[in-house]
């Protein structure tokens, strides 16, 4: 075998991947944590600590079995902070004839990967990750032909092909392919939430690297009480954990929103398998087993929730990335440009709903998708923000957020730029849906019960506002007919006060 050189990107963290099953004295894997990857966009503290030491355990882990591994620390004095430097400089000093990476799952590395490849006088080839169900093409494969992309039918054709919650005459189990009605319920203090499972380790030796190479950051620490798994033997605790604490009500509740509690019954497994410590089908299959061991105890409607957020969205969404890139990245199909308010990197707002989920993400680098879609990116969509400063935000704030999950995410099924490739009418309400997910309106020092006044929600005003504005976008969308329909026979005062105090949120959204 030549020489080869084999390069791991930071959420390449694959312990169960082909490349690592045989020991080769002729194979140098090399890793590093580079200036290039922390400022492309200004990462939450929490994600880079998260990043790095996750890919520290990993290197020594290779190590430990045997591989010879190159790592680069971010202060590291051989680093030159960026990828193609850093590579050529190995592939001389180490006298490598052959070079190979596994496919990148964000756009720019794929392009910068490839790029670097061609201008190389070695040999070279790229490899699959081994991580997802699906290939990067499905998805186009899969809809061609077809006028619109619905993620139902993605779902319950991958559940078929993996034979996953199936009944031998190809029905679903229980009856039906989708429980997402049973996935609404609002919590109200029971039944007891257990606390969430999280690790205390020493950051102080990463913090200082950090400071020391200047690296900017948002959102905050707690440098004595890091909760994220950094290995993969905590992330397998962590789906332990889930299995046999959470599961029990996690399709219940997965919609729900209460000041008293952050998590409710989430699984907080994104990280684990967005850096594919843990990948997503062991993670079905683990979580399976266990519904299948527990059945008596555990509704069906509870598992076939996680499934649909793993097997279905996930696989769905970076299936979409995929065929949409790069010309989704700077999709604004509604037109919206204004900026993105202070109190997302504060906190500092009156509006209790934003308040708590904005706070919560800077505090934890996390929010469930409740919070992320209908709290958050509802209020950037209603104030028209250009969603190129909204994906900036959700890609650097969330310790989950890498830009094949993030971009479709946000750009697509949050803020409606896409124009309806991923979801079929813009995710806005006014603050009566979020009253109903939870109690964060009871504390407010806003209504939700009134529509106009000073002390009325802003949701509410926001909401009228943003159909009269884009009315020419919505008029042909027929699950848009009935909100359109209210909004002719609104008595013009009343659309006119709405719009008026919409003006001065949306001039002045740090002041409400």
């Amino acid at each position: 075998m030549k020489k080869t050189l084999r390069f791991i990107l930071g959420d390449q963290l694959n312990h169960k991947h082909s490349w690592f099953q045989e020991k080769n004295e002729d194979v140098i894997y090399f890793m590093a944590e580079t200036l290039q990857e922390t400022s492309y966009v200004k990462h939450h503290i929490q994600k880079v600590v998260a990043y790095f030491l996750s890919m520290r355990n990993f290197a020594k882990e290779l190590q430990k079995d045997g591989h010879q591994v190159i790592y680069y620390q971010i202060d590291d004095q051989n680093n030159e902070q960026d990828l193609p430097s850093n590579l050529n400089k190995i592939i001389e000093q180490e006298h490598i004839e052959h070079f190979e990476y596994l496919f990148p799952d964000e756009y720019r590395l794929d392009i910068k990967l490839k790029t670097f490849c061609n201008k190389l006088e070695i040999t070279s080839e790229a490899y699959d990750t081994e991580h997802f169900y699906t290939q990067r093409e499905d998805i186009e494969k899969f809809f061609e032909g077809k006028k619109e992309m619905t993620m139902e039918y993605f779902y319950r054709d991958m559940r078929k092909k993996q034979g996953i919650m199936m009944l031998d005459d190809k029905k679903p189990e229980g009856g039906k392919w989708n429980y997402d009605k049973s996935n609404r319920k609002k919590w109200t203090g029971k039944p007891e939430v257990p606390e969430a499972k999280t690790f205390d380790k020493n950051i102080e030796e990463v913090l200082k690297q950090i400071k020391a190479m200047d690296i900017k950051t948002m959102g905050r620490i707690d440098q004595d009480h890091f909760p994220w798994p950094t290995s993969r033997e905590e992330c397998l605790e962590v789906l332990d954990y889930f299995c046999k604490n959470l599961l029990i009500h996690f399709g219940d509740y997965e919609d729900a929103l209460h000041t008293d509690q952050k998590f409710l019954f989430h699984s907080r497994l994104s990280f684990a398998m967005n850096s594919k410590m843990l990948s997503p089908k062991e993670v079905l299959e683990t979580t399976l087993d266990y519904y299948y061991e527990h059945k008596e105890d555990i509704d069906i409607s509870q598992i076939e929730g996680f499934v649909r957020q793993i097997l279905g969205w996930r696989e769905f969404m970076r299936g979409i990335y995929w065929k949409e890139m790069p010309g989704y990245k700077s999709k604004n199909e509604l037109g919206n440009t204004n900026k993105l308010p202070e109190f997302y990197w504060t906190g500092e707002t009156d509006m209790n709903c934003l308040k708590y989920a904005v706070n919560q993400s800077l505090d934890e680098a996390y929010a469930h998708h409740i919070q992320r879609l209908m709290i958050i990116g509802n209020f950037a969509l209603l104030t028209m923000t250009d969603p190129d400063e909204v994906d900036a935000w959700y890609l650097g704030v969330y310790i989950d957020a890498i830009e094949w999950a993030e971009l479709t995410n946000t750009r697509g099924m949050s803020q409606f730029a896409d124009g309806g490739i991923v979801a079929t009418k813009p995710y806005v309400s006014s603050g009566s849906y979020i009253n109903k997910m939870g109690n964060y309106c009871k504390s407010c020092k806003y209504s939700v019960s009134k529509k106009e006044g000073e002390d009325a929600c802003p949701f509410n005003n926001l909401y009228w506002n943003f159909l009269h504005e884009k009315q020419e976008h919505f008029k042909n969308n027929q699950r848009m007919n009935m909100m359109m329909s209210l909004l002719k026979k609104m008595n013009k005062d009343t659309l006119n006060k709405h719009i008026n105090r919409s003006k001065e949120i949306i001039n002045n959204p740090d002041n409400f």
